[in-house]
């Protein structure tokens, strides 16, 4: 599956995966073979960023 093009989506998308499935947004990389900076840059465009303390992006 490729990733939401649309930036708030791709959020809901990354956040649920965070949220179910990996433990950390290097391990939904890892397995989404997807880089960090990539998905970090598309969602810091709309004010988000990776909290790793609760493993979502805020």
């Amino acid at each position: 599956m490729s990733l939401p093009n649309d930036p708030v989506i791709l959020l809901s998308y990354i956040n649920t995966l965070l949220r179910d499935e990996y433990p950390s947004f290097e391990e939904l990389c890892k397995s989404l073979c997807v880089e960090q900076d990539y998905i970090s840059s598309k969602l810091g465009g709309i004010g988000y960023f990776y909290d790793p303390n609760a493993n979502s992006f805020k």
